[in-house]
């Protein structure tokens, strides 16, 4: 239904690669750093840091780099004070946009954010006009060729899952937040390990591009993903199979 999948595919492909691991060691740092230096370096009083060390840890992040992070945050000495900030954004076709951004300088991320989305007939939106399109709600990502969907099924839906889709290769699986840790602790149970595990914003309906809309509309996200201050970003399109 979503229309994730794609991309979350395309982006965990792409994590494999060298360069796109050491940006995303750098953004996870940054996010363990101010998990911590908000709620505390302590994962079992701190979900936000737990989730941050989860995605560190899917990311095979090195042990020592993960506690100095923690350390550095919870350490609060008034350093890299990023805040959160969602932007929200129409692309190409009317694709509505969230925008997750990590930033030090609100003054520098909003205009890369408007050239990003202008070189590929996007804009900024005001506060509200696309966020409602869309649910918080966790994401776990399988490999279909090592899980089926009736195993995950199994799992999934007693630990209060609401939906499972396979696209392609991945098999995904989401749920509302209430269940997400409950969820987690249920796959670790049977063994059953994601390729990767977040709270992503999942939209409710999906815009449908063709392969061409699809592959500019790709390459839009890639491009806001890779500016340093967007920790994620999230698309209500379906992208038709090639």
């Amino acid at each position: 239904m979503s229309g994730h999948s794609k991309w979350s595919t395309i982006k965990h492909k792409k994590a494999k690669t060298d360069a796109q691991r050491g940006k995303i060691f750098t953004k996870i740092v940054r996010e363990i750093t101010t998990a911590a230096r908000l709620g505390g370096g302590d994962q079992e009083m701190n979900p936000r840091l737990r989730l941050a060390v989860i995605k560190a840890k899917d990311a095979n992040m090195p042990q020592d780099n993960i506690k100095r992070a923690i350390e550095k945050g919870a350490g609060n000495n008034g350093d890299d004070a990023y805040e959160d900030v969602m932007f929200e954004a129409y692309g190409p076709n009317g694709v509505a946009i969230l925008i997750a951004t990590l930033t030090d300088n609100r003054n520098r991320t909003v205009p890369n954010l408007r050239t990003i989305l202008g070189k590929f007939g996007g804009s900024l939106a005001n506060k509200g006009a696309v966020s409602y399109l869309f649910d918080q709600k966790g994401v776990f990502l399988f490999d279909a060729t090592q899980y089926s969907e009736d195993q995950l099924m199994e799992v999934a839906i007693s630990a209060g899952a609401d939906e499972l889709e396979q696209k392609e290769s991945e098999i995904e699986v989401t749920c509302p937040l209430t269940s997400f840790e409950p969820l987690k602790l249920a796959f670790d149970s049977a063994g059953y390990h994601p390729l990767s595990v977040s709270l992503g914003m999942v939209p409710q309906t999906v815009v449908t591009l063709s392969q061409a809309d699809g592959e500019r509309m790709v390459a839009l996200l890639e491009k806001l993903e890779e500016d340093d201050d967007v920790q994620e970003v999230f698309a209500n399109c379906r992208f038709t199979d090639e």
